[in-house]
């Protein structure tokens, strides 16, 4: 089931003020705020008479200065462009394209890695390990984002698991089809529970039919074939 932004509990987009590149202006962070939908705070800051709203990085607190500009210093929460920052330094709330706010590493407890810098742009590596080369007069903020460890915590109760899976638009209680009846899945049914059949399934299967791993090319574990190996007596 595909993820359906609320519009309800919103506050406000999360992303950098629009500012001049070559100026240095500093802000002060009001608040620490949460938003539906999201699992890391949100920091309210005021730029010169304009709020805006960014994900907090770790560490942050309340009346912290948090500066953007090129003469920013290499602190927590600072946020400059890539050619500005030292190779090996840990960013997060990455641009990729200059203006758009901020759109990679965002997530609670991200991170990603200035690799290098080259002619054609800066190379980031990100939590992934996937590398990617982006311009370097795109923004980025120093250090990593809060709430790392989030996942960690047990949710204990399903009213818990069932308020978390409504704010981000989750399916909740789901079912397995080898419970149901078989009027109602194809899985269903039979004196023991399981699929009774195959769970691969074409890609054009009719709706009703269409379950369980959908056009799949390999199924179980992987297993290394058995290579011959030569004794010596």
């Amino acid at each position: 089931m595909r993820y359906r932004s609320h519009k309800r509990g919103k506050i406000a987009p999360a992303s950098y003020p629009i500012t001049n590149p070559r100026q240095t202006i500093t802000g002060l962070v009001q608040d620490l705020v949460h938003e539906r939908g999201r699992s890391v705070a949100l920091a309210k800051i005021i730029f010169d008479d304009n709020v805006s709203y960014i994900p907090a990085i770790n560490g942050l607190t309340v009346n912290q200065k948090i500066s953007i500009g090129s003469k920013s210093t290499i602190d927590d929460g600072n946020i400059l462009q890539l050619n500005d920052i030292p190779e090996g330094t840990s960013i997060c709330n990455i641009e990729r394209n200059f203006g758009d706010g901020g759109t990679i590493a965002k997530t609670a407890g991200t991170s990603a890695l200035l690799y290098t810098k080259t002619e054609s742009g800066s190379v980031v590596r990100l939590r992934s390990g996937k590398s990617i080369l982006l311009n370097g007069n795109c923004r980025a903020s120093i250090g990593s984002i809060s709430g790392g460890g989030i996942r960690e915590k047990p949710f204990l109760k399903a009213g818990n698991k069932h308020h978390y899976s409504k704010a981000y638009g989750h399916l909740y209680p789901r079912v397995r089809g080898c419970a149901m009846s078989s009027h109602y899945h194809p899985f269903g049914g039979g004196r023991h529970q399981g699929p009774h059949q195959s769970t691969s399934t074409s890609r054009n299967a009719p709706p009703g039919r269409k379950v369980g791993s959908i056009a799949a090319s390999k199924t179980g574990p992987g297993r290394a074939r058995r290579r011959s190996r030569s004794v010596e007596v």
